[in-house]
C-alpha cells in the first residue's frame, strides 16, 4: 500500500473509477481511497457493490459505453459530493484471439463502443464539470496493444491506439482549463479479464512462460499499474499532460527477437 505524502495526498478530492469491480480498476480504487479520495465507482458487474462497501464508497452498475449511464454517474458524484476531481476511465473489454479476417462488424462495434467511445463520452460529460472547477484529472487505461501489433486482437488494439490519440487530442481540447488528460499503457496484467490465460498456463504447468518476452520475465500485478494511475492523478504529476505512460516491464522496448540465455550472443 502506498502512503500518501503532500503531493500524492488526495484528501478532499472526489474520484470516479469505471471498471472498478476487479483488476486494475479495483486496485486503483483502493489506492485512491487510501490517499484520501471520496469514490464513486462503476462497473458492469454487480460485484462493484462489494468493492464499494469495503472502501466506504458509492457504487452503481454501469455500462461504460452508454451515454445516459455515463451522464448518470457524473451526476451522482456531483449530487453526493458537489465536484469531480479525478476520473479513471478504466472500463474495457478484450476481443479474444480473433484475427482481422474473422472479426465481425459486431466485434468491432462492441469493442470500440466500450474501449474508445466510452472514455470519449466520459470526457464529454465530466469535462464541463472539471473546467468549471478550474482543475481536474482524467486518466484512461490504454494498453501496449495500442502502441504496436502483437499484444491484442485487431479491434482491441485499434481501440487502444485510438484511445491514446484521444488522450492527446483531449489534452489540447482542454487547453487553458486546468484539466489534465493522460493514459496508462499496461502490458500483460493478471486480472479477471486475463484469468483464462493464467489458469490455462497453470493447468499445463507452463506458468513460468507467462511474460517470457518481457525483460522482467513476469506479468504485472494490478496494483503495479494502479500506482501509475495514482501518480498521474496526483499533484506529483502536475506538469504531465497528454501523455501515455507505459507500464509494461519493458515489453515494448524491443521488436520481437529470439532471446538467448544470459552470456550468449543473440543474432
Amino acid at each position: 500500500m502506498i502512503m500518501a505524502n503532500k503531493e500524492t495526498s488526495l484528501a478532499g478530492r472526489v474520484a470516479i473509477v469505471t471498471g472498478a469491480a476487479s483488476g486494475i480498476g479495483r486496485a486503483t480504487a483502493r489506492l485512491l481511497a487510501a490517499a484520501g479520495a471520496k469514490l464513486v465507482l462503476g462497473d458492469y458487474d454487480d460485484k462493484i457493490h462489494d468493492v464499494a462497501m469495503a472502501l466506504g464508497a458509492d457504487a452503481t452498475v454501469l455500462d461504460a459505453g452508454d451515454e445516459e449511464a455515463v451522464k448518470a454517474i457524473v451526476a451522482r458524484a456531483m449530487a453526493l459530493h458537489g465536484r469531480v476531481d479525478i476520473v479513471h476511465a478504466n472500463a474495457g473489454i478484450l476481443g479474444g484471439m480473433t484475427s482481422l479476417f474473422d472479426h465481425t462488424v459486431d466485434d468491432w462495434t462492441r469493442i470500440l463502443r466500450t474501449n474508445l467511445i466510452g472514455p470519449a463520452i466520459m470526457m464529454k460529460h465530466v469535462g464541463p464539470v472539471m473546467m468549471a472547477q478550474g482543475q481536474g484529472v482524467i486518466v484512461c487505461t490504454a494498453s501496449v496493444a495500442g502502441l504496436r501489433s502483437g499484444a491484442g486482437c485487431p479491434a482491441y488494439s485499434a481501440s487502444k491506439a485510438g484511445l491514446i490519440n484521444l488522450v492527446q487530442v483531449a489534452a489540447q481540447q482542454f487547453s487553458g482549463s486546468g484539466v489534465r488528460v493522460n493514459a496508462v499503457c499496461p502490458g500483460l496484467v493478471e486480472t479477471g479479464m486475463t484469468e483464462a490465460t493464467f489458469t490455462y498456463a497453470r493447468e499445463k504447468g507452463v506458468e513460468n512462460k507467462i511474460g517470457r518476452l518481457n525483460p522482467l520475465r513476469r506479468a504485472a500485478q494490478a496494483e503495479e499499474v494502479a500506482r501509475a494511475v495514482l501518480f498521474l492523478a496526483s499533484d506529483a504529476a502536475s506538469y504531465i499532460n497528454g501523455h501515455a505512460l507505459v507500464v509494461d516491464g519493458g515489453l515494448s522496448t524491443s521488436l520481437p527477437v529470439t532471446r538467448q540465455e544470459t552470456g550468449k550472443t543473440a543474432f
